[in-house]
């Protein structure tokens, strides 16, 4: 399986995936490669609070052009994974020479499956964009081609708890990853003195509680797989065992009022009030705090939201901090500007990180009261970011070409070695599908060609089947009133 994730925090995935007992875990660019079973897969769409999808590979095979991708995709068995009912919708991933164009690539894969099942069954299945059945996911690198089952669905940062958001929010896989580099897992007070739409706050939280994310969504993909047991995924979602008192306090404010109230919505709807003291103020005002703690924030970086003096903001945030947070530790995200040398401080720790597509830059600032001189002499040591360290995970290993072969036999017999252009007779080309080339895939809607039967017909034999309802973990009658996850957690039977 692969853990797909933000650039910079493969490492801490991994450390997730581990504590979940993944096996063969091995780190690659934005995603982390494991091995498990069923009720593995389960938990890392429930647990992982830094994975943005978890992918299961179907099918691996070489392809050296669109015409072999659409050669090798219709040859698969596809009644497998779905019917001529289903709807899917497919998400491209291309590096390649040879494929230069990830929607032209979905548009082939697409093409492929159609035909696989005109041919089979003489029924068209549809794509759907907008919540289907199957979610497909393709990824090519170079000419090698993986086919994976989403088993997400929406991305897996789309929580479920946030009702409203401020102008430029914070993703909560990266806000939660952030919080677990910093190595708070709830042993002190936690605070967000720019907290806007309560991300940072929410995310501490549940880390501190250790309340598993997924809980507030409303499905995952995998629960529209044929193989979908519904007991093991009702008792791993009902098992709230691991969680934990959490003893401090999480405290979080901004200058805006709106942001704040945006924060209290949101923070209400996780069920989380009495763990999360919320005010309205600036960062300024910021006096008598608790004698340590971790402070985490996300200030402007000048794109979408635009403070008057944006080199002011960074110098008052470092007063602030040197002046208010004596004996705290704090960690400041913002993208990697001269504005943020302002701040005045020595980082102890630089970590890159992408926030979107904004190349950011995640500081680190031990708080210490004195001279930076007496602060060594009595035993403390700041860490320089100019010291030579890795900070990116280590790049899993590229198979090689013999390596990769007995990879893809594993998943069939695909696998093909190049041919001439002028030799390409395979069956299956774009020349012999009966419609006479590309379809138009703008089309909202399959319109009849040569006497085929239209969308009418194909509705007309759809509704025949039985449709599929997907199964929920239930509560008792007396309890129904109760909608959140969180509160239905706690009060589950015993």
């Amino acid at each position: 399986m692969v853990a797909k994730t933000f650039q910079g925090l493969e490492d801490v995935l991994r450390d997730e995936l581990l504590s979940l007992g993944a096996e063969n875990v091995e780190i690659g660019k934005r995603m982390v490669s494991f091995e498990g079973d069923l009720e593995l897969l389960y938990k890392a769409n429930l647990c992982c609070r830094t994975a943005l999808r978890i992918l299961k590979p179907i099918e691996k095979f070489t392809a050296y052009d669109p015409d072999d991708l659409y050669d090798v995709v219709r040859e698969i068995e596809w009644e497998k994974y779905m019917t001529p009912s289903t709807t899917f919708a497919i998400d491209a991933t291309v590096n390649s020479e040879d494929f230069t164009h990830s929607k032209f690539v979905t548009y082939r894969v697409k093409d492929a499956i159609v035909d696989h099942f005109v041919d089979t069954c003489g029924v068209r299945p549809s794509i759907r964009l907008s919540n289907p059945d199957l979610f497909l996911n393709v990824h090519i690198s170079e000419n090698r081609v993986t086919i994976s089952l989403d088993s997400s669905g929406e991305p897996l940062s789309k929580r479920g708890y946030r009702d409203e958001a401020t102008e430029a929010p914070i993703n909560e896989a990266l806000a939660a990853g952030i919080i677990l580099k910093s190595g708070w897992k709830g042993e002190c007070d936690f605070a967000d003195p720019m907290c806007g739409s309560g991300t940072f706050l929410i995310e501490a939280a549940l880390i501190a509680a250790n309340i598993n994310p997924g809980i507030y969504r409303r499905g995952f993909a995998f629960e529209k797989w044929p193989n979908f047991d519904a007991e093991l995924f009702e008792t791993l979602y009902n098992d709230d065992s691991a969680e934990r008192e959490f003893n401090f306090k999480i405290y979080g404010g901004d200058i805006d009022p709106d942001a704040v109230r945006t924060a209290q919505k949101n923070i209400k709807s996780a069920q989380l009030d009495d763990m999360i003291e919320l005010s309205c103020r600036d960062i300024a005002e910021w006096i008598d705090n608790p004698e340590e703690g971790v402070l985490v924030t996300n200030p402007p970086y000048g794109r979408r939201l635009k403070p008057d003096d944006l080199a002011e903001l960074y110098r008052n945030i470092g007063t602030c901090l040197k002046r208010n947070f004596k004996g705290w530790t704090a960690w400041i995200i913002a993208m990697d500007c001269e504005e943020f040398d302002k701040v005045g401080l020595k980082p102890s720790s630089k970590t890159p990180l992408l926030n979107g597509s904004i190349e950011c830059s995640l500081r680190e600032y031990v708080m210490f009261d004195g001279r930076y001189n007496d602060f060594r002499s009595e035993g403390g040591s700041i860490k320089s970011y100019d010291e030579p360290e890795e900070h990116g995970p280590r790049k899993m290993k590229r198979l090689s070409d013999d390596e990769w072969r007995r990879e893809t036999r594993k998943f069939g017999q695909h696998d093909r070695k190049p041919q001439k252009h002028e030799d390409r007779n395979a069956s299956y080309r774009r020349d012999d599908r009966r419609d006479g080339g590309y379809r138009d895939d703008r089309r909202d809607d399959f319109k009849p060609r040569g006497g085929k039967p239209g969308r009418k017909d194909f509705n007309d034999k759809r509704s025949e089947s039985k449709p599929y309802t997907p199964k929920r973990p239930t509560i008792s009658e007396d309890k129904s009133q109760v909608i959140n996850p969180v509160h239905f957690r706690k009060r589950k039977q015993k």
